[in-house]
């Protein structure tokens, strides 16, 4: 998912978001939410899908709805679990749902094949962290909100777009769209996030770091990457 997301939501929550969780990250989707926890966290969900989707725990739909079950279950904990809870629950989500090697070199655009293998690595690493930074910053609330998975769709180039919403009682719904390839072992993973539904985050964070790569060079990109992430931990209470 990133930088500055739903204004709705945010106007209403008065959170500020880094991801375009569109306005901001890359998924980074941030979505702010509200500041109702138990002082206990809730058992930790399973990561099992109810429904038709759990026939198959690796079609498109599953993959999304145990990526929404992390991310709720860690809204409603996020007082006990604080930003490095968060963080460390969902790097391995982030790592299991996400192509990350597929988006963190689309990230880059053309520049990537001009990285050498130690830089590339160290690159996929960061932009792993820099994904659950931003989750473990923007969801850091729950205020009654849910997800709701709206259906599949066929899209170009063999990929699925996922369909679905965040319900915001009192306020807009946020329209969160998934899209979905199978990577070398035949997995779904998903490799854009469509905020409001038409906007790419991966389109958006390119932008930004296929930039600096060109003109400053891999150092400044790193340098870029880690001011992020710390002003993530920061908006997150970290």
């Amino acid at each position: 998912m990133f930088e500055r997301m739903c204004p709705s939501v945010l106007m209403h929550h008065r959170l500020i978001m880094l991801v375009p969780l569109s306005c901001a990250l890359f998924l980074g989707l941030g979505i702010g939410m509200g500041f109702a926890q138990a002082t206990e966290a809730e058992p930790r969900p399973a990561s099992v899908v109810e429904g038709p989707a759990a026939q198959d725990a690796d079609s498109p739909t599953a993959v999304v709805a145990n990526l929404q079950q992390g991310l709720l279950w860690i809204m409603k904990n996020a007082k006990t679990l604080g930003f490095q809870g968060r963080y460390d629950y969902l790097l391995p989500i982030v790592q299991r749902d996400f192509d990350v090697s597929f988006m963190g070199s689309k990230s880059v655009g053309r520049h990537w094949k001009g990285l050498d293998a130690e830089q590339q690595s160290q690159w996929l690493g960061q932009f792993a962290g820099y994904l659950t930074s931003n989750y473990a910053a923007q969801f850091k609330g729950w205020d009654g909100e849910s997800f709701e998975l709206l259906g599949e769709e066929p899209a170009p180039r063999d990929t699925q777009v996922v369909l679905t919403r965040l319900v915001v009682p009192g306020d807009d719904d946020v329209i969160l769209n998934y899209r979905l390839r199978k990577n070398s072992a035949g997995q779904w993973r998903i490799i854009d996030i469509y905020l409001k539904g038409t906007v790419s985050e991966l389109a958006l964070r390119r932008s930004d770091f296929s930039s600096i790569l060109k003109n400053k060079g891999f150092g400044a990109l790193v340098v870029a990457m880690n001011k992020k992430v710390d002003e993530l931990r920061r908006e997150g209470g970290g």
